[in-house]
C-alpha cells in the first residue's frame, strides 16, 4: 500500500492505530475484558469465561498474522519489539513476565485495564499508570546527564549472560524447519495451534452462549492483527521503490527536502505490535519533551485510543465515576504493583497484550515463556492473597506461600502447613 507522501502515510498509520485502540477500549469496558480478572475467575471459582475470551483473542491474532504474513502483508521478522530475534532472552522473558503477573494482580489489572479504568474515572489507575510510565521510560532511556538506564543499572550485567544466541530466529517455524522452510512451518504450526485453541474454547455450550465474551475475543484479536497489518503494509514511494517508513527515515537526508514531519526515530516506524507498557513509557517521554510531535508514535496512539474508547463507553452508559484508594494499604499495594508492571513489562518485552497476544501471534518462543511467567506470577499471587484472607491472623506470608506453591504443584504437598481451600 504505497503512498507518495511520507506525512500522509505516517498519519494514516497513526490514525488507524488510534481507531483500532478506540474500539478496543470501548469493547474492553463494555465486556469487562480483563486478563487479571480472567486469572482471578479461574483460580478462585474455576470460571473460565473471561479466560476463554482472552484465548480467543490469541487464536484470532495468530490466525490473522499467519494468514497476512503468508500473503506478504505482515512483516513480523523485522518487528518492534523484535519478538523473533535470534537473541533468546529466556530469563528476561520469564522473570519479566513473572514480575508483571504479580504486579497486575496487586494493582487489580494489567496496563490495558488501567487505561480502561482511567477512562471510567478511576484515579487509582491513573496513579498506577503514572508510576508505570516513569519506570518504563527509564528502563529504556538514560537518566539525565548519564548513560545509565534502570535496565543497565539493575539487570544487564547479571541477566544478559543467560541470553542464548541462536543460529536463526526464535519462532516455532524456524526452530522446527529451519530458515528455508520456516514460512510453511509457521502456517502449519499456526493453523494447528488455532484449531486446538478453538476446540478448547468452544467445546462447552456454556461459553458458546456468552456473546459478550466472544465479541471481546474477536474484536481484540482483530485489532491486534490490524495493527500488524497497517504498520507492515503502508509504505512510501521513493525513487521508484516502495519503502517501509523506517527505511525512509533512515534515508531522510537523501529523500526529503526538509526536516518537517521527520519522526525522532526510525525504530518506532518498523512493523509494530499492539502493546501497552512501553508506549505508556513513551507517553512520559512525549510529555517530558514538551509534547514534541516528532515523538508521536503508534504506541502513543494506542494508549490514547484505549483511554478515549473507555471514556466514550463510560459517558454513553452513565458509568463514569471517580474512585480513589480505600486506605494507605490499598495505595501501597497498587504502588508495588505498578512498579513491578513497569519493570516486568519492559524486561519481558511486553505485557498481557504485548507478549501474551501480540507476541504469541508471531509464534515466538520467548513470547510463550513470557506468557507462562505472567500466568505463574498472577496465579501464585492470587493464591497467596486467598490463603491470607481465609486464614486471617492464623497464617504467615510464608505459610501462605508454601500452600500456594503446593496447590500449583511446584513443591511437594508434604511441605504445606495450611489445609487446601
Amino acid at each position: 500500500m504505497p503512498f507518495d507522501d511520507f506525512h500522509v502515510a505516517h498519519m494514516t498509520i497513526l490514525g488507524t492505530a488510534f481507531l483500532l485502540a478506540l474500539i478496543t477500549g470501548f469493547v474492553s469496558r463494555k465486556t469487562n475484558f480483563c486478563t487479571m480478572g480472567a486469572f482471578a475467575d479461574w483460580v478462585s471459582t474455576g470460571s473460565t469465561g473471561r479466560m476463554k475470551a482472552w484465548l480467543l483473542a490469541i487464536a484470532v491474532a495468530i490466525a490473522g498474522v499467519v494468514s497476512l504474513e503468508a500473503f506478504g502483508l505482515v512483516d513480523a521478522d523485522n518487528a518492534s519489539p523484535a519478538y523473533r530475534s535470534s537473541e533468546f532472552a529466556w530469563l528476561q522473558n520469564l522473570l519479566g513476565g513473572f514480575c508483571f503477573g504479580i504486579g497486575m494482580t496487586l494493582a487489580s489489572g494489567c496496563g490495558s485495564k488501567m487505561l480502561v479504568r482511567i477512562g471510567g474515572g478511576n484515579l487509582k489507575s491513573l496513579i498506577v499508570v503514572l508510576v508505570i510510565a516513569l519506570v518504563a521510560y527509564y528502563m529504556a532511556n538514560p537518566f539525565p546527564d548519564t548513560d545509565d538506564t534502570l535496565y543497565s543499572l539493575l539487570f544487564h550485567d547479571w541477566i544478559q549472560p543467560f541470553t542464548i544466541e541462536l543460529s536463526g530466529k526464535q519462532d516455532i517455524g524456524t526452530l522446527v524447519a529451519g530458515e528455508n522452510h520456516s514460512s510453511t512451518a509457521r502456517i502449519v504450526a499456526g493453523v494447528s495451534l488455532v484449531a486446538l485453541l478453538l476446540v478448547f474454547i468452544f467445546k462447552e455450550a456454556e461459553f458458546r452462549k456468552q456473546k459478550e465474551q466472544i465479541t471481546a475475543g474477536l474484536v481484540i484479536g482483530l485489532a491486534i492483527a490490524g495493527v500488524w497489518l497497517v504498520t507492515s503494509s503502508i509504505k512510501v514511494e521513493a525513487d521508484g521503490e516502495a519503502l517501509q517508513l523506517s527505511g525512509y527515515v533512515q534515508n531522510w537526508e537523501f529523500l526529503s527536502d526538509s526536516d518537517e514531519h521527520k519522526p525522532a526515530s526510525s525504530q518506532s516506524l518498523r512493523p509494530q505490535s499492539f502493546t501497552i507498557i512501553n508506549p505508556i513509557g513513551q507517553a512520559f517521554g512525549y510529555a517530558k519533551s514538551g509534547f514534541d510531535n516528532a515523538l508521536v508514535t503508534c504506541g502513543l496512539m494506542i494508549v490514547t485510543g484505549i483511554l478515549l474508547g473507555s471514556f466514550l463507553h463510560a459517558v454513553i452508559t452513565g458509568g463514569f465515576r471517580v474512585e480513589w484508594f480505600a486506605s494507605f494499604r490499598d495505595f501501597a499495594r497498587h504502588l508495588l504493583g505498578a512498579l513491578l508492571m513497569g519493570f516486568g513489562g519492559v524486561l519481558a518485552m511486553g505485557c498481557t497484550f504485548g507478549q501474551a497476544i501480540s507476541g504469541i501471534s508471531t509464534l515466538s518462543i520467548g513470547s510463550f515463556i513470557a506468557f507462562s511467567g505472567i500466568m505463574l506470577g498472577s496465579a501464585l499471587t492470587l493464591k497467596i492473597q486467598y490463603y491470607m484472607i481465609i486464614y486471617t491472623g492464623e497464617a504467615s506470608f510464608i505459610d501462605s506461600l508454601r500452600a500456594s506453591l503446593a496447590d500449583l504443584g511446584l513443591i511437594p504437598n508434604s511441605l504445606r502447613k495450611l489445609d487446601p481451600v
